[in-house]
C-alpha cells in the first residue's frame, strides 16, 4: 500500500492554516498548534522542514512567526511530500539516491517500475495544496431525485 507519513498529512494541515492568516500575516508555532489541534513540538518540526524546503518563510522578533512562501495554488503536493518524506519512489530501485538493489543484476522487472513511478509523480504534481484545502462541492447521487 502506498501511504504518506503522518508528518506529511500534518504539513498539509499546517500549510492550509497558514493560508488563513489575514493579509499575508504570520502565525506562530504555538498559534498554529492551537488552531490545528496538533502538538506544538510536531508543528515546530513541520515548520522547520517546510522552511528548509522553501515552502514557508520564518520571521524572527516580537511580530515573528511563519508565512507561506507562495500561494497554495502554486504549491504542488509533490513539493510537500518530497520535503517531508523524501523523493517519491514506489520501490528502492526507482529512487536513485538509495543505490543499487541487491538483486538488480538478476531482477526480471528492473526498470519496469519507472513508468509507474513517473505516472504517480505526474498525478500528484497536478494536485495543489489549495486543491486539498477546498471544500468539496456536494454532487447529488444520480439515483437521488430532488424533491420539487
Amino acid at each position: 500500500m502506498l501511504r504518506l507519513s503522518k508528518l506529511t498529512d500534518y504539513a498539509v494541515v499546517v500549510l492550509t492554516r497558514l493560508e488563513e492568516a489575514e493579509d499575508g500575516g504570520v502565525l506562530t508555532a504555538p498559534g498554529l498548534a492551537a488552531a490545528t489541534g496538533l502538538g506544538e513540538p510536531t508543528v515546530a518540526k513541520v515548520l522547520k522542514i517546510l522552511s528548509h524546503a522553501g515552502l514557508v518563510e520564518g520571521r524572527r522578533g516580537a511580530a515573528g512567526g511563519y508565512r507561506l512562501a507562495r500561494p497554495l495554488a502554486e504549491m504542488p503536493l509533490t513539493d510537500v511530500i518530497a520535503a517531508i518524506d523524501g523523493p517519491i519512489a514506489l520501490t528502492a530501485c526507482v529512487d536513485n539516491s538509495i543505490g543499487l538493489c541487491d538483486a538488480e543484476a538478476t531482477c526480471p522487472v528492473r526498470g519496469r517500475w519507472d513508468p509507474v513511478n513517473d505516472a504517480i509523480r505526474r498525478a500528484l504534481s497536478g494536485i495543489s495544496i489549495a486543491d486539498l484545502a477546498r471544500v468539496p462541492a456536494i454532487v447529488p447521487h444520480p439515483d437521488v431525485v430532488a424533491a420539487e
